[in-house]
């Protein structure tokens, strides 16, 4: 199940933790919602690898399976520490499942983060993120946590003006809260709302992430996120397909990095709120495309070229922001969050993962 590549970014993830935060972890139960999605594909594996140094009692994997429930769930939950459970957080009780009052780190996940699907399930994503949240919340209020993660996001920055790129955790936001994006970055933004109320109301250990482009193992390659459709055209031997001018400009964080600031922030045991990517290199999507092309030719002996279309979908880039560059000073001082692993390394690591993995990992 843990492949040699897989397996080398695990690690990876591991040796960026401290003694003490993996202290932290020891001996704990961790509760995770969206457990079958890209985030949670990483983070469970990361678990389940590291299940005996760490010392977990139990880690509680939800989801509600609506994008599709992949086999790997199946495969851990082979070990009796680990529980894999239907579970939709709008509509069903915590109080049903009897190890949920057992857990003492929580991680809520559950959203739909690809713009083509929260479009097709706009109440969906606003349900999950926002009455999902608060319902979790209500269940953990007045039990002792040592610590509840919520997944925010970069894109609650909507489109920022040149002046607040790199973006700082104090820039409020240029989003529109009507257009198609609205359902996700609202809900995310009424979600960080909560977090900081609930923190101050009930003393709860909460950290909230807002995530910068992240890619590698565990992403979908029907996802329809750009790193997601370039590496499928890859695997595929298809041409690079670029459904915009190439011009928008991004920094991109390997899942290997980010999931060490996730963990770090889910272990810091009071309120903040924190970016966590790569700050550097801000690249075009022109660029992306061809470190794809290069990295393909490379491992896969891939042949195609990269080239401009026009997406079928007329609400594609409306609102779709120009940069996406994160400060993450606050992150490097107060959690020694380092990420290191720059993008044209990190193309190669995801290629290298999709060409050693079934087909299920893949799409599903």
């Amino acid at each position: 199940m843990i492949t040699n590549e897989l397996e080398k970014d695990l690690q990876h993830t591991y040796g960026c933790l401290s003694e003490e935060e993996r202290k932290k972890l020891s001996g704990s139960t961790v509760l995770l919602t969206g457990s079958a999605g890209f985030l949670g594909f990483y983070l469970v594996h990361f678990l389940y690898r590291f299940r005996e140094e760490l010392s977990l009692r139990k880690v509680l994997c939800l989801d509600n399976f609506m994008l599709g429930k992949p086999g790997w769930q199946t495969e851990i939950s082979g070990d009796p520490r680990f529980l894999v459970r239907k579970y939709d957080v709008i509509h069903d009780r915590l109080e049903d499942i009897p190890e949920a009052g057992e857990a003492d780190l929580v991680v809520h996940m559950a959203s739909i983060a690809s713009p083509t699907f929260y479009r097709k399930h706009p109440i969906a994503t606003i349900d999950a993120n926002v009455w999902g949240l608060r319902r979790l919340f209500e269940f953990y209020k007045e039990r002792k946590l040592k610590g509840f993660l919520f997944f925010s996001s970069s894109e609650l920055y909507g489109d920022p003006p040149p002046e607040a790129v790199p973006t700082s955790e104090e820039y409020n936001g240029n989003v529109s809260a009507t257009g198609p994006r609205a359902c996700y970055d609202e809900s995310k933004r009424f979600g960080e709302t909560m977090c900081r109320l609930f923190a101050q109301e009930y003393g709860m250990p909460i950290g909230v992430v807002r995530p910068f482009n992240n890619y590698g193992p565990g992403m979908k390659l029907n996802d329809r996120r750009v790193p997601a459709d370039f590496a499928q055209s890859v695997l595929e031997g298809r041409d690079i397909e670029i459904l915009s001018s190439g011009a928008p400009m991004r920094t991109f964080c390997y899942i290997a990095d980010a999931a060490a600031g996730y963990l770090k922030v889910l272990l810091h045991g009071t309120y903040d709120y924190f970016n966590i990517g790569m700050d550097r290199p801000e690249i075009s999507i022109d660029r992306l495309a061809d470190i794809y092309r290069e990295a393909g030719e490379e491992i896969l002996d891939y042949r195609g070229t990269v080239r401009h279309a026009v997406s079928e979908d007329r609400d594609y880039l409306t609102n779709n922001p120009q940069r996406r560059c994160p400060v993450i000073d606050k992150a490097q001082k107060i959690l020694d969050y380092h990420p290191t692993i720059e993008v044209e390394e990190g193309v190669r690591r995801f290629l290298r993962f999709l060409k050693e993995s079934p087909e299920e990992q893949r799409i599903w």
